[in-house]
């Protein structure tokens, strides 16, 4: 099958992104754009070397220039914007629905109030309903590598928000940093209403997948990568139909993978796994929804009936309502049979 049918194939499909923080959709020139109106300077002198920067060793090489550019969002107007660019470059790749992550802890900590933060976003991903049909959930990070106070003092800023955030997750510098750290603030947050989700088994190894799960009381395990060295959590992921939000793209640039074609994505598919596709923080990593699902598939060969079923998990795996998750999967399952 040629690599042009799938691609056509995979920009057909309606889509939902469900790994995806809003901080790394900062492209390069927006970045540039925020930095002048705000009188800002970056540290690289145009838009080539800091796309040049883009390569990284780790997870924490990515978190310290992930950090430095979400530095020039100081107003509303630039969380909006930032929002905004995102949810046009997806609209362009036929996503329909996003549940997407913010870091507030990035930024009130550098004294930008939490309603600049929240209102800009919030606003953008109103109007990305309105004007492009992407239905949206927010969800709100605590940072890993802070402690449990810092995030209680962010989940009581969250609690007036509690109609427009739906979830709280777990995010940042995994290693040494396990979800057992944040059990307290993720009681308060169950407590409050709030659904729980959590970076698990990226780099960190698959007790903390245990602890997310028991802990936390997550819906979903972002990435979850390392839960293929135990058979025992296999199992039991397979049996709640536990979603894994993996990111492949930010699995080869961050070097959890050497080659796509390593990746492990149909193993966990014959395991019986809820796995999604998603981009992660695609800025940075070199590609959106439809370059992650373009290059995992070319580099394990997938069928279409394959790359259907991947796009199936990411709305079975989503908020969405029973009915419209429905109608999705019938829209995904007659292009399918078209093709």
């Amino acid at each position: 099958m040629k690599d042009t049918s799938i691609q056509a194939f995979i920009q057909d499909l309606p889509k939902t992104e469900l790994h995806l923080h809003i901080e790394g959709t900062f492209e390069p020139e927006l970045m540039f754009k925020i930095a002048k109106r705000n009188n800002l300077s970056i540290p690289y002198a145009d838009v080539d070397e800091l796309k040049r920067a883009y390569s990284f060793n780790n997870l924490q090489e990515f978190l310290d220039i992930y950090y430095a550019g979400a530095s020039v969002l100081i107003k509303e107007e630039d969380f909006y914007d930032l929002t905004w660019a995102y949810l046009t470059k997806v609209h362009e790749q036929n996503v329909k629905h996003v549940e997407i992550f913010f870091d507030p802890q990035t930024h009130t900590d550098r004294d930008v109030p939490f309603e600049f933060v929240m209102n800009g976003i919030y606003r953008a991903l109103e109007d990305g309903e309105k004007q492009l049909g992407i239905s949206f959930k927010l969800i709100m990070s605590f940072l890993r590598h802070l402690d449990e106070v810092s995030a209680f003092k962010t989940l009581e800023q969250a609690l007036p928000y509690k109609d427009k955030i739906v979830a709280v997750g777990l995010d940042s510098s995994e290693l040494g940093n396990p979800p057992s750290k944040f059990k307290n603030v993720f009681k308060m947050a169950l407590e409050e209403g709030f659904l729980t989700v959590a970076h698990a088994g990226e780099e960190g190894p698959s007790e903390y997948i245990w602890e997310a799960l028991d802990l936390l009381k997550v819906t979903r395990i972002d990435h979850g990568n390392r839960c293929l060295d135990d058979s025992k959590l296999i199992k039991r992921l397979a049996e709640e139909q536990m979603p894994l939000t993996l990111c492949p793209l930010s699995n080869l640039e961050l070097k959890v993978i050497k080659d796509l074609k390593e990746y492990p994505l149909v193993k966990m598919m014959e395991y019986n796994l809820l796995v999604t596709i998603n981009s992660d923080d695609p800025a940075y990593f070199g590609g959106y929804m439809n370059e992650n699902f373009g290059g995992i598939a070319k580099a394990l060969n997938l069928s279409k009936t394959q790359i259907a079923e991947l796009a199936k998990n990411g709305f079975k795996a989503s908020w969405l309502s029973d009915e419209k998750k429905e109608s999705y999967l019938n829209e995904i399952e007659s292009l399918l049979q078209n093709n």
